[in-house]
């Protein structure tokens, strides 16, 4: 078992791309970004690539394994996960495609649903046409009309502004809900963010930085996920500024040159999440599955 580290990403990398994923959980950056939470190590196992993720509770696949896969490789995942766990139903394979669920159903294993991404034609997203858009192009039109702004490239230099930001962002998240569980969701996020920041130009992210008055006040992160589709990673604004929500999603949506299809992640089960990517009006929902034994 290896530990993850930024290193290996080049190997990763090899056995992510065996197919087209559409899933955000398929990508390097994804996986990289949650190691202050996780122990996160990975083993080739009969060929295919196992990634593992750790924590207090126990110990779980991120991903299905990558490559060919039998029933031997998945049993020796399971083992794996078994040794480390005190209760074996926590020993459980996340994100795994609607494609395969056949494949593992076969070998017995019991399947649940996790939750789906949202993805979204670029074009619908750029436009902002008709009237489902129409409170969309309202906001933005309202930011553009009434502050003095710039939006441009982030730089490594920005990173401890918009980390000042994401903290006085996630005060003011915190105050609007009482549910420990968000609270602590948004918490883990601060260390994400600044993961992202700190490995910028290695995780061949792309990002945008909104400056009000010359203050940053917004900024967007994401990565190519396959050659027709781009992952908003993440965004962050201020809240107090009308539109500007709406004006870094469509701008930053509009410079992605080559792109058709713009995933931006699941809503993690928060109804408010839930509320505000519909409301974007996604073309379909792309599921995830865990597999479990029976």
């Amino acid at each position: 078992m290896k530990k993850l580290e930024l290193k290996d990403k080049s190997i990763i990398e090899r056995y992510l791309h065996l197919k087209e994923h559409n899933l955000s959980s398929f990508s390097f950056t994804n996986i990289f970004i949650w190691k202050d939470f996780f122990s996160i190590t990975w083993k080739i196992i009969g060929g295919a690539l196992c990634v593992f993720m750790r924590d207090e509770i126990g110990c779980f696949m991120y991903l299905p394994p990558l490559g060919k896969v039998n029933l031997e490789i998945i049993s020796q995942c399971f083992k794996i996960m078994d040794a480390a766990n005190s209760n074996k139903s926590f020993s459980r394979i996340e994100n795994v495609e609607k494609r395969d669920l056949d494949y593992y159903k076969s070998f017995g294993l019991a399947v649940k649903p996790r939750t789906s991404e949202y993805l979204y034609l670029k074009k619908d997203l750029v436009s902002l046409a008709g009237n489902d858009y129409k409170s969309k192009r309202s906001a933005y039109n309202y930011f553009v009309k009434n502050y003095k702004f710039k939006l441009q490239e982030f730089k490594p230099d920005f990173q401890d502004e918009c980390m000042d930001l994401f903290k006085s962002w996630l005060a003011k998240r915190k105050k609007k809900t009482s549910d420990s569980i968000y609270q602590r969701m948004l918490e883990d996020n601060y260390s994400t963010n600044l993961l992202a920041m700190k490995y910028y130009k290695s995780l061949n992210l792309v990002g945008r930085v909104v400056k009000v008055q010359g203050e940053i006040k917004g900024y967007s992160f994401g990565f190519k996920l396959n050659k027709d589709t781009f992952c908003v990673l993440f965004e962050v604004t201020d809240t107090d500024i009308k539109g500007l929500a709406q004006y870094i999603f469509r701008e930053f949506v509009r410079e992605l040159n080559g792109f058709s299809f713009i995933n931006i992640m699941d809503d993690s089960g928060l109804e408010n999440l839930k509320t505000v990517k519909i409301s974007y009006r996604p073309i379909r929902l792309e599921p995830a599955y865990v597999i479990t034994r029976n």
